[in-house]
């Protein structure tokens, strides 16, 4: 496993390193894979973050989706002033065995999986997605893809596709996921290499957490050519007790 120094992002990250090869150690069905969750000081939480694992969302395995006002997946362009950098789709599907997901009726204690496909510039298809043709196009260098808001709920496993990483970047790909202010990031790194994550190429980023989502929320956000650009996609409004695997528990500060 190859290890890389805390580094600083979108103000503030305290970032784990973890080589693309070498993710999967931790089991996709565990639910919690870090200290980060006992961490009450920013010493804590930094020395925690080293810890945290991504797992292979090969390994998943994923019951129904929740099929909401949208239908089952949430279709999104991630966009600023200048214009649309990115295509995602997104939705959020209850544990294998289940008859349906409908957190009305789901059980105590489900665990809901939060899943974003990200194609950075558009998909390139205009019959899944949102590629309509009209996105910002031939992008370069993808290098980022971060939660905006605190991660409600977060059990403390989470992780991307490796095997897209590696169709993507090649295999020198790093993707480092860490915690910045409560919420998950992944940083993709082209190592040595000369190929990036770039136009069309998707990769998915998963996390899981105990609360069902409350509705398509800007929360979302690449870094992409130098600029970046946010969206909408599935998310858990915050819940009294629910917890963040990313921050320390107020319960055992002190």
């Amino acid at each position: 496993m190859t290890r890389l120094p805390p580094f600083r992002a979108f103000a503030l990250a305290l970032v784990a390193s973890c080589a693309a090869t070498a993710c999967s150690d931790q089991p996709a069905g565990k639910t919690e894979v870090t200290d980060l969750d006992k961490a009450t000081t920013a010493s804590e939480r930094e020395a925690a973050s080293e810890a945290l694992q991504a797992a292979d969302f090969a390994d998943l395995q994923l019951g129904p989706k929740i099929v909401g006002p949208a239908g089952p997946q949430v279709e999104a362009k991630l966009s600023n002033e200048v214009g649309n950098f990115a295509d995602m789709r997104s939705y959020v599907a209850c544990p294998a065995g289940m008859q349906a997901c409908d957190p009305k009726t789901a059980p105590a204690g489900t665990v809901y999986t939060y899943v974003y496909v990200v194609y950075p510039g558009e998909d390139n298809n205009a019959s899944v997605g949102s590629g309509k043709g009209n996105d910002a196009s031939d992008v370069e260098r993808a290098t980022m893809f971060r939660m905006t808001r605190p991660a409600n709920g977060f059990t403390g496993t989470a992780g991307y596709s490796k095997g897209e990483a590696m169709a993507a970047v090649g295999q020198k790909v790093d993707v480092v996921m860490s915690c910045v202010d409560g919420a998950l990031a992944w940083t993709i790194s082209a190592g040595d290499g000369g190929d990036q994550w770039e136009q069309a190429e998707p990769i998915t980023f998963w996390w899981q957490s105990t609360l069902p989502p409350a509705g398509p929320t800007d929360a979302f956000e690449i870094a992409v050519d130098g600029t970046t650009a946010h969206g909408l996609g599935p998310w858990p409004a915050a819940a009294k007790d629910a917890g963040d695997a990313c921050l320390p528990d107020p319960a055992k500060a002190g």
